[in-house]
């Protein structure tokens, strides 16, 4: 997809300009879905894109390992499968805001291109190490929110960094998201018992809680209601199946963790 826009210079052959669409609008569903984008959301953007460019009889079909753009009456159709979903809602603003842009008509089809390969090229907005600091407080605060002692504030501060650092790292050795959560919730466990034994904590029922908080899938969870409420049922009974499999993985995990110990 990188190089498509390599005959742009073509622009005067219709059938390569609509391809040259179709391929950038198919190009923008894919950031969206892959960085916790809703389904409708990601087909409006892309008949938006497409109606900016004077291509007024696109359709689009999303599902959440999948899109599919076509253009009627003409022999465009593109198509791509999506492995790898999470949610960066930095890049889902980018691309909205470019969008928005295009359709303002203050940027050209081959600037688009060219801006959303920026895009999704671009590594994460924060590295490793500040977002396990980021999930060891919130799971300190987490606790504190429901109504834990501050003698566990520590450690579930231990716990939801360690849950943290289980996720990133472990997903880098094996591409199962089931597996990486699993362990982590294993190791959020595993902290919240020793602390309780070693007496750093009182209560590990309330540890484990505010510890697996970043671990629960949030956004997938509203995302699936909103697609099932827009009516792109598939994708939000898919949604929903992944989520409710994140949900089993945890608390299997932290089960596991207790029974062990």
């Amino acid at each position: 997809m990188n190089g498509f826009l390599g005959s742009y210079k073509r622009k005067d052959s219709k059938e390569g300009f609509l391809h040259e669409v179709a391929a950038v609008c198919v190009l923008t569903g894919k950031i969206l879905l892959q960085n916790g984008a809703e389904t409708y959301r990601v087909e409006d953007t892309m008949n938006r894109i497409a109606n900016s460019f004077s291509v007024h009889d696109a359709q689009s079909f999303v599902t959440p390992t999948g899109i599919i753009f076509s253009i009627e009456d003409h022999d465009v159709t593109q198509l791509v499968r999506i492995r790898n979903r999470g949610t960066n809602l930095r890049k889902v603003t980018q691309v909205n805001t470019l969008s928005r842009r295009v359709a303002h008509g203050e940027v050209s089809l081959k600037d688009l291109h060219r801006d959303l390969l920026q895009i999704d090229r671009s590594t994460v907005a924060y590295s490793n190490s500040l977002q396990i600091l980021a999930a060891a407080i919130a799971s300190s605060c987490f606790l504190l929110m429901f109504l834990g002692k501050w003698q566990d504030f520590l450690p579930a501060f231990i716990a939801g960094g360690a849950g943290q650092a289980g996720m990133i790292y472990l997903h880098k050795l094996a591409k199962v998201k089931f597996f990486s959560e699993f362990m982590s919730s294993i190791f959020i466990g595993m902290v919240a018992l020793v602390s309780v034994k070693l007496g750093i904590g009182v209560e590990m029922n309330k540890i484990i809680i505010g510890a697996v908080m970043p671990l629960v899938p949030g956004v997938p969870i509203t995302n699936a209601v909103r697609d099932i409420m827009a009516g792109d049922l598939v994708a939000g009974l898919s949604k929903s199946a992944e989520a409710g499999l994140t949900a089993f993985a945890i608390g299997i995990g932290v089960t596991a963790a207790i029974v062990l110990g």
